[in-house]
């Protein structure tokens, strides 16, 4: 029995029963206490949390969403219906009356609320009237041109020539005039730009009418409207052709809300008011981290915080996403808090704070969320994003520009959401090129130009003629002082404007990253699809003239996806030594304007690639890695020849033709070279131009074509790239 024993003694530290604290550091399960602690901490920090979501039995798993429904009891005010309310009539939810209340040929978004003309003066109306109270609504100015935006009763009648403001109990404000209008006409208001802001407001309690530009009141424009029994008006535009807007009724934040006027469409009251109180929650849970050794929380920034895989952490985060997710898929609250929360971020840190933050908040998404609930989540986020940055005021700095920029980018640097993106939003549903777009100040006082460049300079002088004086005159001190603070203001300007242009060079950057960590379709394959789509429909005409992407936009967009290119040009030249600065590509200018070229015409391709398969077959055929097939060569028949080659009478001709290239004199045909491998390698090369000019994609069956390549130990590196 002793020598059964022998040789297994163990320690009495093998035997050792795990310590509550070890147990915490491998499971990550916490103790009651601290499990009590954290949850409240977290439930409980929301500032509009009611005192009857406190409880006073200790917090768990298990009695945590009996919890979160007392928090997220909302008062009976806040969950009033979102009907019939005194002083408006009609649906409510607001949008443009596509049906029945309009005139003329316009063309209407899928969300009812953006309109481009089609004719020659189209107008439309909502679906809601108002006929007593103050009310408002906003309409996003998308081109400067001629338009007329008001207020209507449903007894006008409009046509071709006559829109709103031009008939009785119709009445509207002409930014691109500067008039307003009702039957006759008188100077009223400031010129507007393409990216301003209208706010329309009545007062059917006074009968007044006013309207404001971006925020600022242009005074009342109309008094004594007509009001009693049968009196309704409705929000209306008239605008000429190719001409756009967007309306928002309420269906979003409002940019420019007016104390005392009630959009005409609720905002979701109640859902506002439970998103943020768990948007509160969220907050706690990244500010707030568990030691469960120590057995105490500890507070942390926000910037710092990492998940670690902690169950708790997990069950929390999935009990407030639970609620959190299908209020994420509503438009006006992904503006309202999920973008507020994420600019505020995007403000407060640096750009790698910002970005880290944002990527675990997707990453949080794409953990917690149904994929349908992500994707509507990050469509309107990124629509919400290219809202607030076109109709974003002028401010000296740019700053607003600069914030909104930053956020896309740190969106887009998360592979997940930029190729889901990439693939369903931008360039598809969303003008995209807008995020490459400046826009310029109409109005010289409120951009701040006149502080930024207080002096004027003009480099030539003149005579009194008119013409530009050859002689050189000596420059006073007067006109030297004004010259350098001319140049001063500018450099000041434009260093502000090189920031932004350095974001949007970012952005395009990301979008032709080549080298994904996840596998799939690459950014940049996406992106060139896309790009190449987009091409076609604005260069050929085939798209919808009215929809087409505006010159402006287009300019800065080419310019910006230039910069990117001589970035990836550069640093492919940085690897290899061989190839060409990018400096030393050059295009004269007068391709782009003289419209000679057709960039989308392959016909006349047909010659060049017809001599550089007949001429440097032998090039393309090494370059390709083709071997032709010793075996073939055996079974070589005049019947097998390429269609596309040429008979023996024309070989005649060829000398000089090849001559008057600089290519060299052919030799005659040997038999072997009509192998049927070679005849389909021809083909390929055939198209090798052709695929050049369209994104990789993988071949078909019926594509491939039946060569030996070398293996991967006989290719050279320089094969490989």
């Amino acid at each position: 029995m002793a020598s059964k024993g022998a040789g297994m003694s163990f320690s009495r530290k093998s035997y050792r029963l795990t310590s509550d604290a070890e147990k915490s550091r491998v499971t990550g399960i916490v103790q009651e206490k601290l499990l009590n602690d954290y949850l409240n901490r977290i439930f409980s920090s929301s500032e509009h949390a009611p005192p009857a979501a406190t409880s006073r039995k200790p917090l768990n798993f298990q009695n945590l969403p009996e919890h979160l429904d007392q928090l997220l009891q909302v008062d009976n005010e806040e969950e009033e219906s979102q009907g019939q309310v005194e002083g408006r009539l009609g649906p409510s939810t607001v949008v443009l009356d596509h049906t029945g209340g309009f005139e003329g040929l316009l063309l209407v978004d899928d969300d009812l609320l953006g309109v481009i003309g089609h004719s020659n003066f189209g107008t439309i109306r909502s679906t809601t009237c108002v006929y007593k109270g103050k009310w408002l609504y906003e309409v996003l100015i998308s081109s400067q041109g001629l338009m007329q935006i008001g207020w209507c009763t449903i007894s006008c009648r409009f046509n071709q020539e006559e829109g709103v403001g031009d008939t009785h109990n119709s009445y509207a404000y002409d930014g691109n005039r500067v008039r307003k209008w009702n039957v006759t006409t008188t100077n009223y208001g400031k010129a507007w730009a393409a990216g301003d802001i209208v706010s329309c407001l009545i007062d059917l309690d006074d009968g007044t009418l006013s309207f404001c530009l971006n925020g600022v009141s242009l005074g009342t424009a109309f008094e004594n409207l007509s009001r009693g029994l049968g009196m309704a008006y409705f929000p209306a535009i008239s605008l000429s052709f190719k001409e756009s807007v967007a309306f928002n009724f309420g269906s979003r934040p409002l940019r420019y809300p007016v104390a005392g006027y009630r959009p005409l469409q609720d905002p979701p009251s109640a859902d506002l008011v439970r998103a943020q109180r768990l948007l509160g929650c969220f907050r706690a849970v990244l500010s707030v981290e568990l030691d469960p050794v120590e057995g105490r929380l500890l507070d942390k920034e926000s910037s710092k915080w990492r998940l670690r895989g902690q169950p708790t952490v997990l069950l929390t985060l999935a009990h407030i996403f639970h609620h959190f997710a299908p209020l994420l898929r509503k438009v006006y609250l992904v503006e309202a808090v999920l973008m507020s929360f994420l600019l505020g971020i995007v403000e407060k840190g640096t750009p790698t704070q910002a970005q880290s933050v944002v990527h675990q908040v997707l990453d949080l998404l794409w953990l917690f969320m149904e994929d349908y609930e992500v994707q509507d989540c990050l469509k309107q986020l990124m629509m919400s994003l290219l809202r607030l940055y076109r109709f974003s005021p002028i401010v000296p700095d740019l700053g607003l520009q600069i914030h909104y920029l930053r956020l896309t980018i740190a969106i887009l640097r998360h592979e997940k959401s930029r190729k889901f993106l990439l693939s369903n939003v931008l360039f598809d549903v969303l003008r995209s090129v807008v995020f490459f777009y400046i826009k310029s100040p109409l109005r010289v006082e409120e951009a701040g130009l006149q502080e930024l460049i207080p002096t004027t300079w003009w480099p030539h002088c003149s005579s009194r003629e008119g013409k530009e004086s050859t002689e050189m005159k000596e420059e006073t001190a007067e006109e030297r002082l004004r010259r350098r603070a001319y140049e001063r203001g500018c450099q000041r300007l434009r260093k502000r404007i090189e920031v932004v242009e350095e974001l949007q060079v970012q952005i395009l950057k990301l979008l032709l990253d080549n080298k994904d960590d996840n596998g799939g379709e690459a950014s940049r394959y996406i992106f060139l699809t896309k790009f190449r789509k987009f091409l076609q429909e604005n260069a050929s005409g085939r798209g919808n003239m009215p929809m087409l992407c505006p010159p402006e936009y287009m300019v800065c967009f080419l310019h910006r996806l230039i910069s990117a290119l001589r970035y990836y040009w550069d640093e492919y030249k940085a690897s290899n030594p061989h190839a060409s600065f990018s400096e030393e590509a050059y295009i004269p200018p007068q391709v782009f304007y003289n419209g000679k070229v057709d960039y989308f015409d392959l016909q006349r391709l047909g010659g060049l690639l017809s001599h550089l398969r007949k001429t440097l077959k032998d090039d393309l055929a090494s370059k390709a890695n083709i071997v032709i097939d010793p075996l073939e060569l055996q079974s070589t028949a005049m019947d097998d020849l390429d269609e596309d080659e040429e008979p023996a009478p024309a070989m005649a001709q060829r000398p000089m033709q090849a001559l008057a290239v600089g290519g060299p004199l052919p030799l005659p045909r040997p038999g072997w070279l009509s192998s049927p491998t070679l005849g389909r390698a021809n083909r390929f090369l055939s198209t090798a131009a052709v695929s050049l000019m369209t994104p990789r994609r993988p071949l078909s069956t019926s594509e491939k074509v039946k060569v030996r390549t070398l293996s991967v130990e006989q290719r050279t590196r320089e094969d490989s790239s």
